[in-house]
């Protein structure tokens, strides 16, 4: 009759293998350009921001233009400075963006997503605090489309009886 084996270390021994080699945890590397900056890409909805940001006194230039005078409501500004206050890093950073596509409210989300990547190229430390915020994943929700046979994507004609 056959062995029970118990164990790993019972299971490679029978089949002549040594211990299972422990797994190495290699630190990530800070990616910067030869001007200091980290570059990252952010996307919401239909937006798509490219952003660089780079050691400085908290400037953020979107398409040109101060925050304030793009993005004018205050709660679009607040959830471009969301990664800078969970990181701990308040106007430590300078932030130059382009974006594409969408409203102003996928764009602001956009160029979050690009902040929050981008801090975590720059400074590998501040990846934990970003993730548990959920700061680096893509929301992926887009707009569905219209179906044929309906006034919208799911919203159908109004019924007359009569």
């Amino acid at each position: 009759m056959a062995e029970h084996l118990n164990s790993l270390e019972e299971l490679n021994t029978a089949a002549g293998l040594d211990a299972a080699p422990e797994a190495v945890d290699t630190p990530r590397e800070p990616q910067r350009d030869a001007l200091g900056r980290s570059y990252a890409t952010g996307k919401r909805k239909d937006a798509v921001a490219r952003v660089w940001i780079k050691p400085g006194s908290g400037k953020v230039n979107v398409n040109g233009k101060e925050m304030n005078a793009y993005f004018a409501r205050p709660v679009l500004q607040m959830i471009l400075r969301q990664p800078f206050d969970v990181a701990g890093v308040t106007d430590q950073f300078d932030v130059m963006a382009t974006v594409k596509g969408g409203g102003l409210s996928g764009q602001a989300g956009a160029v979050k997503h690009g902040i929050s990547k981008a801090l975590q190229l720059y400074d590998p430390n501040l990846r934990s605090a970003l993730k548990a915020a959920g700061f680096l994943t893509r929301d992926s929700r887009v707009v569905e489309r219209k179906k044929f046979g309906k006034r919208k994507a799911r919203r159908s004609f109004q019924f007359s009886k009569r």
